[in-house]
């Protein structure tokens, strides 16, 4: 039962982490301070009263797929056959980089995990044409990590 709520609250996580993502394509973070304040400004973070410091498996996310944003997207281009990272749409190039992260750079998440997550995202906020585009390139990437052409980085 512990479980089930672990990964709800992991689920709620990601969601989290989405939107600050999300909102960082119109407002982007120069630095650290700046990403912290914008975690700190959701609507669901702030309606809890804010957070000193920025902690949990959400800015976890956040983060990390802010600090290695670079190289996720060289991964997802590699696999998002005739697709530019600039063409795709913001939705999608941010669910697709959260669960490229937590594929690559999260030991705690299996790939299978990773591309559920993606693809419950885009259940949330993309739609149907979506999640094929999200799931053809993330079981790419899955194969490729598998066949050893990727590397975890954790």
């Amino acid at each position: 039962m512990a479980a089930k709520g672990n990964n709800s609250s992991r689920r709620s996580s990601r969601a989290l982490a989405f939107q600050v993502l999300y909102g960082l394509n119109f407002s982007p973070a120069k630095d650290l301070a700046q990403l912290q304040e914008a975690y700190c400004a959701s609507p669901d973070v702030s309606d809890r009263g804010g957070e000193a410091h920025p902690v949990g498996f959400a800015w976890e996310l956040i983060e990390g797929t802010w600090t290695n944003q670079k190289a996720l997207d060289e991964i997802i281009t590699r696999f998002a056959q005739n697709w530019r990272v600039e063409r795709i749409g913001k939705i999608e190039l941010t669910i697709l980089r959260l669960a490229v992260y937590e594929m690559l750079y999260r030991a705690d998440v299996p790939p299978k995990v990773a591309i559920n997550e993606g693809i419950e995202l885009s259940k949330q906020f993309g739609d149907d044409k979506s999640r094929n585009f999200i799931n053809g390139i993330l079981d790419a990437a899955a194969k490729a990590l598998e066949a050893g052409t990727i590397t975890c980085k954790y």
